[in-house]
Formats: C-alpha cells, sequence, structure tokens
C-alpha cells in the first residue's frame, strides 16, 4: 500500500496521481551509457532512478501530497485551499511529447516543483477540480 493510500484520512479520497514520465527515465538510460567509462554515469543513472522509484505524488480530495525518500520520508503537503497556484512549464519537446513540470505554490510554504511528470495540464486540472470541490 503506498504512502498517500495509508495517509488518507476520514472522507478523503485519491483523486489524482501523477507518474514520472517516460522520457526522465531515457535522460537517466542517457547518462548511464554516455557515462558509464566513468562512475559519474552510474552516480548519476541510480540517483535519478531511486528517486523515481520512491516518489509518489498525488492529489486527494483534500489536499496535494508529494512523498519521497528511501531510507528516510520526507513529504510535501498542501491543504487544497491553500494552494494559490500551479505552474505548468512545458518545452517545445515536452509539448510533443507529453511531458512537463509543475510548480504548486502555496499560503506558508515555498513553491513545491515536480519533475518530468506525464501529462502536468491533466494533473493540473485534476488539481483544480479537487479544489472546487468536483472531483469524486
Amino acid at each position: 500500500m503506498s504512502y498517500i493510500e495509508q495517509s488518507l484520512g476520514a472522507g478523503e479520497a485519491l483523486v489524482a496521481r501523477a507518474r514520472f514520465h517516460w522520457w526522465y527515465t531515457f535522460k537517466a538510460v542517457l547518462a548511464l551509457v554516455l557515462l558509464f567509462w566513468c562512475i559519474v554515469g552510474i552516480v548519476i543513472f541510480f540517483a535519478m532512478m531511486i528517486r523515481k522509484w520512491t516518489t509518489e505524488i498525488g492529489v486527494t480530495t483534500h489536499r496535494f501530497v508529494e512523498k519521497t525518500g528511501l531510507f528516510t520520508l520526507t513529504t510535501n503537503e498542501i491543504a487544497l485551499n491553500n494552494i494559490e497556484g500551479v505552474r505548468v512549464t512545458q518545452s517545445f519537446w515536452g509539448r510533443m511529447l507529453g511531458y512537463g513540470h509543475l510548480r504548486i505554490e502555496g499560503t506558508g510554504i515555498d513553491a513545491v516543483a515536480l519533475p518530468d511528470i506525464a501529462n502536468p495540464i491533466a494533473f493540473r486540472a485534476a488539481i483544480e477540480s479537487a479544489k472546487s470541490g468536483t472531483a469524486r
């Protein structure tokens, strides 16, 4: 069972889950292949893949949640009513391949920046519909 599912409160439901885009994995493999002859490529590959394997990103009916960590646990949680804005950034290739970055800005905390996620516009729409109460 995932962290997000374990941390759901009474009356809270998971609305959407963000996934890393295949482009993120491709960049890690490319670093491994091109820089394998030196240790740097192996370190970059495992750093990126461990981040992918241990990160959960989701929106519930009450909050946005990002969980990271292999041996330690770090979470960024923002109540939906505290989200001031969601910024989507997509490069030309991001638009063509369907990936992008999100920056979620909330009151009282720094912004949460998400890596290359698949279909960031749909995830942003899920956040907005959860904020308005129309999700589920």
